[in-house]
């Protein structure tokens, strides 16, 4: 008798926290356990308003998924997915434009293992997953999923959110040069969005966040406003340019009351390839 291949088993490590369930337990949603709850909780403990401030990121990846779409991007390429939470990218865009194309992208076991909810959109439109490391930009780009659904030779709205401060530098300056090649493989017309964690308001709390995050596994380097703005060079910002995520072009006016800069923690941003 023949062997009988099976599939290799996955450790996803439920007993240990994670920083996509730790984010997907902040925005309401189920696929958390004990470890993500508890860690969850920990944040709490030192920065209150840190699911706030996860829920302002969201909300920002929509607005700013309208935008890219009313303004004629057709193509979306989301590296660091994370764990589905509807409304996602392609569900906001392919509203506008049905016949939309959104690649996404992740090197996660939990987000493939829900990769499927990402699968199903318009008819008119097509979405693809890609199982792949973003410190590797050559094995995003190389993709046969990414290849046979997006179009390299027009406009691409690449989306980085809330990833790039889980690529420490390691005194190598990791992550803009990852990002330097991605936005190198798009032509001219294309947007990069990106959203990242700062401690240039909140230095105390924000340290003991990474001390959390670091014992969970996942060392985060948080940047300033100027390392973040290095992100966008040679491209054209987009009105108001760099600003924290729930200031960038809301759907409503501020509140009294509103997110203090210290609440939110997060820069945002998007900008045009001339």
């Amino acid at each position: 008798m023949g062997e009988t291949r099976e599939d290799p088993v996955v450790d996803l490590r439920l007993d240990r926290a994670h920083s996509a369930r730790i984010y997907d337990w902040f925005l309401g949603g189920r696929t958390n356990f004990a470890a993500d709850r508890e860690a969850a909780g920990q944040v709490l403990g030192v920065f209150p308003s840190a699911g706030e401030a996860a829920r302002m990121n969201r909300a920002f990846v929509h607005r700013a998924a309208r935008h890219l779409a009313r303004e004629g991007l057709t193509q979306f390429l989301d590296i660091g997915t994370g764990i589905p939470t509807s409304p996602n990218l392609h569900e906001t865009v392919q509203e506008i434009v049905p016949s939309a194309r959104v690649v996404y992208t992740d090197n996660d076991p939990i987000v493939l293992a829900h990769a499927a909810a990402l699968l199903r959109g318009r008819p008119e439109g097509r979405t693809a997953y890609v199982e792949a490391d973003v410190t590797d930009p050559g094995s995003v780009l190389r993709a046969p999923e990414l290849l046979a659904t997006l179009d390299l030779g027009r406009p691409v709205a690449l989306t980085l959110n809330a990833l790039l401060h889980f690529i420490t530098d390691d005194g190598r300056d990791r992550a803009h040069a990852v990002v330097e090649r991605l936005k190198a493989a798009l032509p001219s017309g294309s947007a990069l969005v990106v959203t990242h964690g700062t401690s240039d308001f909140s230095p105390l709390a924000t340290g003991r966040i990474m001390d959390i995050y670091a014992r969970a596994g996942t060392p985060l380097q948080l940047r300033s406003k100027a390392e973040f703005q290095r992100f966008f060079d040679g491209w054209e910002l987009v009105e108001p340019g760099i600003t924290l995520a729930h200031r960038w072009r809301p759907d409503e006016p501020g509140e009294p009351g509103s997110p203090t800069a210290a609440e939110a923690v997060c820069y945002a941003g998007i900008a045009r390839k001339p």
